[in-house]
C-alpha cells in the first residue's frame, strides 16, 4: 500500500467524519471541542492568510507555542499553503530562539501559549512577521482572529513525499541547536507504520502535553492522529495537569521518567510504602488498591503507557508494576523520526529494555558498542551542515546514534551510555556515567543526578532532591541517600565507585541553561557552572552544597 501524506489522511476524516470531535482543548477550566470539520475549516483559513502573503514555495514557517489544538491547526495550515515548519520549544530562551529563526531563515512565526511571552517574544527579530493564536496577552501583526476572517482555501494539493515536510530543531545540550531535516516520507512512514506496531485507533484517546517540538510527540502522537483519527486532548496548563488527565482518561499515555516518578511520589505521599507493599499483598484488597490509584491518577482506562527521551530506574517500572500500570520503554532520535525501538508489547523479563527494532528499522552494534540504525525514518540531512551530516552517517547508510548499546539473542538492546560523555578520571579509567545515574535514580527522592570528575580520583554523584524529599527531615534524607550511595558502589567496579553524593542547592532548569528543552542535562555546562565545587575539597559521603 503506498503511504499516504498527513493531508490525504485529512482530507479522509474531513470528508468522512465531519462532525466526529477530534481535539479538545481546555479553556479557563472549560473545554472546547473542534470537530474534523471545524479543525479543518480554522486550518484552511489560516492556510489562505499564508497564501496572501506570496512567500516563496517551500518557505521555512516557525511555531512557538505550548502544546493546543492551534498547534495542530498551524501545522496543518503551513502544509496546505506548500511551507515547512519549523517548530520552537515553547521553553526555549532568548538565544536559541535567535539562532533558529535565524538560521533557518523563517519569514514568519506563529506565536502561542508561553511561559515568558514578553521575553521570548522580544528575542524575534522585526522583519519576522508574528501571527498569535487565540490567548491572551501574545503582542503580534496579526491575531488569530484576524487570520479566520479571511475565505477558506479549497484546494487538495497533496505533497510529494520527497519534499520537505519540516525541519526539527535537536535541543542542543551539545551547543546549538542542529537543524534536522525531513521529509514526507520519514516523518510519516514513522506515524504511519507506529498504528500497527502499537495497536493504535480511532478509538483511542491521547493527551498531547510532551513538547510538540520535539520529534516523538510530533510524529507518534500529532501526525499519528491523522492515519489513526484518534482524538487528542490537550493540558490547560501544569497547575490543571492532574485534573486534564482524569478528564481524558488516555488509553496510551507516553510521559518521561521524571514525571513518572513524581507520579510514584504523589502517590506515595498518601500512602506510605510499607502500608502499600502490605495492602497489595492482601487477596482482593490489592486489585481494589491498585485500580483506586490508576483511576486517580487518571489512567484507569490506559491499556498502553511508555517511557522515553531518558533512562528510567528499572525499580521504578516495578513500582508501577505492582500497581497494574506496564510501563514500555521506548527509543529513538530526532534523526530518526523518533522510531527506533520499543518494548511492546509489555514482558517483565525485559525491564530495563528499550525494546526491539520497529518492523523496518535496521539496527546494529559497531565494534566501538555503538548502536547504529537504518530504515526509511531517517533524516534527510543537518539543515546547511553538510559536514555534519556526513558525520553521523555510515557509508553503507547506517545513523551512528552516540549510544552504546547491547542486543539480546531476542533482539532486546539495552543502552549503556553515551560515546561522548564517558569521561576519564585522573586514574586514567574510563566511566560510563549513564548506567551509574540510573542506579541512583532508584532512589525516588532524587529527581536529577550528574555523574562527573574527569579531574578526580573517583567520580561523584551530583543530585537534586524532588520536592516531596525536600519536605523530610534532613537527617531522614542523608540516611536514605548513604544507604543509595552504598547499595549503588557495591554493584560498581572499583574505579567506577562514588566518592560522595553532593547535594545541590538549586534545581537544574531550562532557564539556568543546564537542561535542554527535553529535560536532559547539559553535562558540560553543568560541569563548567560547578567546576569549582566538583573539584574543590569535598567532606563526608553525603554533602551539602
Amino acid at each position: 500500500m503506498s503511504l499516504k501524506t498527513p493531508l490525504e489522511m485529512f482530507y479522509q476524516w474531513e470528508q468522512t467524519h465531519p462532525d466526529t470531535i477530534y481535539l479538545k482543548q481546555p479553556i479557563d477550566g472549560v473545554t472546547k471541542d473542534f470537530t474534523w470539520r471545524e479543525t479543518g475549516q480554522q486550518a484552511r483559513k489560516v492556510a489562505e492568510s499564508l497564501l496572501v502573503m506570496n512567500l516563496p514555495k517551500g518557505s521555512h514557517i516557525a511555531i512557538l507555542s505550548k502544546n493546543c489544538a492551534e498547534w495542530f491547526i498551524t501545522d496543518l495550515a503551513i502544509m496546505l499553503a506548500g511551507h515547512v515548519s519549523v517548530p520552537i520549544y515553547s521553553t526555549a530562551g532568548e538565544k536559541t530562539i535567535k539562532y533558529v529563526l535565524d538560521h533557518a531563515k523563517c519569514p514568519v512565526i506563529f506565536v502561542g501559549k508561553l511561559d515568558n511571552t514578553e521575553k521570548q517574544v522580544a528575542a524575534i527579530d522585526d522583519g519576522i512577521v508574528k501571527l498569535a493564536f487565540p490567548y491572551p496577552n501574545i503582542p503580534a501583526d496579526k491575531q488569530w482572529d484576524e487570520l479566520l476572517q479571511t475565505d477558506p482555501f479549497l484546494g487538495k494539493p497533496i505533497p510529494a513525499l520527497d519534499s520537505i515536510m519540516s525541519i526539527v530543531y535537536t535541543s542542543g545540550s551539545t551547543g546549538n541547536p542542529k537543524g534536522v531535516v525531513h521529509n514526507y516520507e520519514s516523518m510519516c512512514w514513522a506515524a504511519s507504520n507506529s498504528l500497527n506496531e502499537l495497536g493504535v485507533d480511532q478509538n483511542d484517546r491521547i493527551l498531547s502535553y510532551l513538547p510538540l517540538a520535539h520529534i516523538t510527540e510530533r510524529v507518534l502522537v500529532e501526525i499519528a492522529s491523522f492515519y489513526s483519527g484518534s482524538r487528542i486532548d490537550f493540558i490547560e496548563s501544569l497547575d490543571t495537569f492532574a485534573r486534564d488527565v482524569r478528564a481524558t482518561q488516555p488509553t496510551l499515555f507516553i510521559s518521561v521518567p521524571r514525571l513518572w516518578t513524581r507520579f510514584q511520589m504523589g502517590v506515595l505521599a498518601n500512602m506510605p510504602q510499607k502500608k502499600l507493599d502490605f495492602l497489595l499483598r492482601v487477596p482482593i484488597v490489592g486489585g481494589i488498591v491498585s485500580k483506586k490509584i490508576r483511576t486517580k491518577l487518571g489512567l484507569g482506562q490506559a491499556r498502553l503507557c511508555a517511557s522515553g527521551s531518558a533512562p528510567i530506574p528499572a525499580t521504578t517500572l516495578e513500582w508501577f508494576r505492582k500497581i497494574g500500570i506496564n510501563i514500555s520503554e521506548g527509543w529513538g532520535m530526532t534523526e530518526n523520526s523518533a522510531y527506533g525501538t520499543c518494548c511492546v508489547p509489555f514482558r517483565a523479563d525485559k525491564l530495563g529494555s528499550i525494546g526491539r527494532a520497529y518492523s523496518g528499522v535496521d539496527i546494529r552494534i559497531a565494534e566501538e558498542g555503538e548502536i547504529q540504525v537504518k530504515g526509511p525514518c531517517n533524516m534527510k540531512e543537518y539543515y546547511l551542515e553538510p559536514e555534519k551530516t556526513a558525520e553521523v552517517m555510515t557509508e553503507d547508510g547506517y545513523l551512528k546514534t552516540g549510544d552504546k548499546g547491547s542486543i539480546d539473542s531476542e533482539g532486546y538492546i539495552k543502552i549503556t551510555g553515551r560515546l561522548k560523555e564517558i569521561f576519564k578520571t585522573s586514574k586514567g579509567k574510563y566511566i560510563a556515567p549513564v548506567p551509574i545515574e540510573s542506579k541512583l535514580m532508584a532512589n525516588s527522592s532524587i529527581e536529577q543526578v550528574c555523574v562527573t570528575g574527569s579531574q578526580l580520583k573517583q567520580p561523584i554523584g551530583l543530585v537534586v532532591l524532588s520536592v516531596e524529599a525536600l519536605k523530610l527531615p534532613s537527617a531522614e534524607i542523608e540516611m536514605s541517600l548513604l544507604a543509595t550511595l552504598n547499595e549503588v558502589n557495591n554493584t560498581l567496579e572499583s574505579h567506577a565507585v562514588l566518592d560522595c553524593l553532593v547535594v545541590m542547592k538549586d534545581e537544574w532548569t531550562v532557564d539556568n541553561g543546564l537542561l535542554t528543552p527535553t529535560l536532559k542535562v547539559k553535562r558540560h555546562n553543568l560541569e563548567e557552572h560547578y567546576k569549582d565545587l566538583i573539584n574543590g575539597q569535598l567532606n563526608g559521603k553525603i554533602v551539602r552544597q
